[in-house]
């Protein structure tokens, strides 16, 4: 089996949320089979940021990076989460 690396875009749903405690919440929220590699900011438009998170899983894990998606879609202040690019490492 391989590794799959996954980019999920999460959306605060205000400019005014603090980005930092929400990384912590999406850190704590990441399940133990799941590799965080990195959350980055990436600002859109009006001072909203997105948070570019990357993580790597086994391939075949139960759900997939689908699975990682809803559970920070999930999180407080998070508007949505959406898996922009997966791939095969």
């Amino acid at each position: 089996m391989g590794t799959v690396v996954a980019l999920i875009r999460v959306l605060p749903d205000s400019p005014q949320v603090d980005r930092e405690k929400l990384k912590t919440e999406i850190r704590a929220a990441i399940p133990g089979h799941v590799k965080l590699q990195s959350i980055a900011e990436k600002p859109i438009a009006f001072g909203l940021v997105s948070l570019a998170v990357t993580i790597t899983l086994p391939d075949g894990s139960p759900g997939g990076a689908d699975a990682v998606q809803d559970i920070l879609a999930k999180l407080p202040n998070v508007q949505s989460a959406e898996t922009t690019d997966v791939g095969l490492l």
